[in-house]
Order: C-alpha cells, then structure tokens, then sequence
C-alpha cells in the first residue's frame, strides 16, 4: 500500500521542533503559534501512524522515528535549497533592442567589458531601428523625444550634431569656416538649418548630396568615404576621429530636438544590465 504524500509544510514543521525539542520555540522561528505546531504535529502522528514526540515530565522529547525522520528530512530540504539557488543563478536571457547607431557606436565597444562583471546578464542584441513590438524585448535603448508608455523610461544623452567631414574637403583651402561649408556637399539632416544658424548663418543655403541614410550610423560611413559633411554626435563618432576617418572642425554642435532613451518592461527594472546602463550615465 502508498504511503498518503505529507504536505511540505508539516515535514518542515518537524524538522524545527526535532531541532528545539519544544513547541514554542519551534512556533517563533516558523513564524506561527505553538497551537499550530502542536496541531500540525498531531495530525501528521494520526497520517504516519507513528508516535513522533512525548513528554518526560514537561519537557518535549522526540522520538527515535522522529529524530531519524528530521535528519532525513534536513537533507532533503538541503537539496531543494541547492536547486533552488541554481535556478536563480541560471538567468534567461535578456533581449536588448537598440537603434543602430547607439548600438555600434556606444553599446557593443562596452559590451566584452560588461559581461566580465559578476552577475551580468546573457544578452540578445537587436540592432533594429524601429522600436520593436510589445513582448518582444526586455529592454531598449531608443532614439526619440518621449515619453514611451507602457515602458519605464529614463534618458541617457542628449542627441548631438557637429560637422564631421573626410580630410580631403580641408586639403588646401585650411581649416573650414561655416561660410565655406556651404560649399561642401552635405549628407541631409533636418538640424542643418540650426546649427548654421548657431554659427551665425540663419539664411544659409547649402547644398545637400542626393541620397538619403537611414541612421547615423551609415550617415557616418558615407563621410568616411568623402560623399559629404554629416551632421553627427563627436561623442559617439569620436573613434572615427580618433582614427583619422573623420574631422570635426567645429567646436560647437546643435542639441536635440531628440535624445538617447533607455526603456524597460516592469518584469526587467531589476534585470543587472538596466542597472548597470543606468550607472553609466549617473542615473
């Protein structure tokens, strides 16, 4: 005949009063009054069909069944405390939606450098450059003005545009001024219009290349190989000066109207990587 499976609960009871060889102590570190014990203790006797404590005057004694049955018990319960730290360990994977530009030029230079930190999560990366549906991600990082219902949002950086250009449009002619940009191909950008007017030259008329990018990503490819002037983040392009690919002759840049925005689902606001984001930009 089976032997009728005991509730969890009154085996962990057991194990408390064998350890305390009393009621109430047992009740306070469980959290519930010794009736409680001392009922639970009498109908998982009545269940097993076995006497499990008895009385030497006042005192509580457990019996050798019992006592074999707790040390038993304490084991098994050991394993399940194991496995269940193994599973927290074990963290899914985090899906990480990014705007490209961000994701190239800020995100992946960083990422070696994240994942060699304790508890930093396993990541799938999405470079998309639409938001991606509901469901479908964990946390983005997204270009735009705000706010993003039903997600949690906190913005990074500002966007910013400064002219970066291939060395070859300097040549000669020296250092460039804003009048003398006019007559350099630009990569079209609707914050043109302010930045030449930051630069004294509300009125400016330039001259725009006929192709249209994206993202700044590949609007930065483009000057790189001398097509025109874009208008782009020094922050985020500044490998490409770095590495001689671009220059940045100006030294100011026109903000927004836009922003770098971290968003997350109320599930990730804990996740290790929306902290560490968060960190980075003194959130």
């Amino acid at each position: 005949m089976r032997a009728t499976p005991q509730p969890l609960e009154s085996l962990r009871i057991l194990v408390s009063c064998v350890r305390h060889e009393n009621f109430s102590r047992a009740a306070e570190e469980l959290g519930i009054t010794p009736a409680a014990v001392s009922q639970r203790m009498r109908a998982l006797e009545a269940q097993l069909g076995v006497k499990l404590f008895g009385r030497n005057g006042p005192k509580l004694v457990s019996t050798d069944r019992a006592r074999a049955l707790a040390q038993r018990l304490e084991q098994a319960f050991s394993l399940l405390r194991t496995a269940v730290d193994e599973c927290l360990r074990t963290k899914r994977v985090l899906r990480v939606t990014c705007a490209p530009t961000f994701a190239a030029r800020w995100l992946v230079p960083r990422l070696a450098s994240y994942q060699a930190l304790p508890g930093a999560d396993a990541i799938a990366l999405d470079a998309a450059q639409q938001l991606s549906p509901a469901g479908s991600f964990d946390v983005a990082v997204r270009s735009g003005s705000g706010p993003w219902p039903p997600y949690e949002a906190a913005p990074l950086l500002m966007e910013l545009g400064t002219p970066m250009l291939h060395p070859k449009w300097l040549s000669a002619k020296g250092r460039p001024t804003a009048r003398k940009l006019l007559k350099i191909p630009l990569i079209p950008d609707p914050r043109w219009r302010a930045w030449f007017k930051l630069a004294g030259l509300p009125n400016a008329k330039p001259q725009f290349v006929r192709t249209r990018f994206p993202n700044y990503e590949l609007e930065a490819q483009a000057a790189a190989r001398g097509i025109g002037a874009a208008l782009l983040s020094p922050l985020l392009f500044e490998e490409f000066a770095a590495q001689g690919k671009l220059v940045a002759p100006f030294s100011w840049s026109v903000e927004g109207p836009n922003g770098y925005w971290l968003l997350w689902t109320k599930d990730s606001r804990e996740a290790h990587f929306v902290r560490w984001m968060k960190s980075q930009f003194g959130i």
